[in-house]
């Protein structure tokens, strides 16, 4: 079985996940730019039952495009967000693909919003879009 660890930058808060996410995928939605400072978010959603949390986080509740709400656990001494909770998927955990620092991660295979992607990015053909 797979293990990874994914952390903020300081290290006080981590996320161990056991097993292979059950979907990676891209965010290209305007508050997805936002909270992640590019253009577009990459993400890795897995069963609650494989991540175990440690450290301390802060909470923040963000309304997305469309009205769907997620709640967001960043570290509070160095800011960086580690994982979030969808509302309706609670029993699943989303955690940046940035934050494993790991450029062997698995790919994305879903890319949504891309309405709102930037003209000059380009993603494989070979992933399901969503405008």
């Amino acid at each position: 079985m797979t293990h990874r660890i994914a952390s903020c930058s300081c290290g006080q808060l981590t996320a161990k996940v056991s097993g292979d996410p059950i979907r990676v995928s891209v965010c290209h939605c305007y508050a997805c730019q936002r909270r992640t400072g590019g253009v577009f978010a990459s993400q890795a959603r897995f069963a609650r039952s494989a991540v175990e949390i440690s450290g301390t986080g802060t909470d923040y509740v963000r309304v997305g495009d469309e009205g769907g709400r997620a709640e967001f656990t960043f570290c509070p001494t160095c800011g960086v967000t580690v994982y979030y909770v969808a509302e309706g998927r609670e029993d699943s955990i989303v955690i940046p693909v940035g934050a494993f620092a790991d450029s062997s991660f698995p790919a994305p295979t879903f890319s949504v919003y891309e309405d709102r992607m930037h003209s000059w990015v380009t993603m494989p053909k070979d992933m399901q879009h969503m405008g």
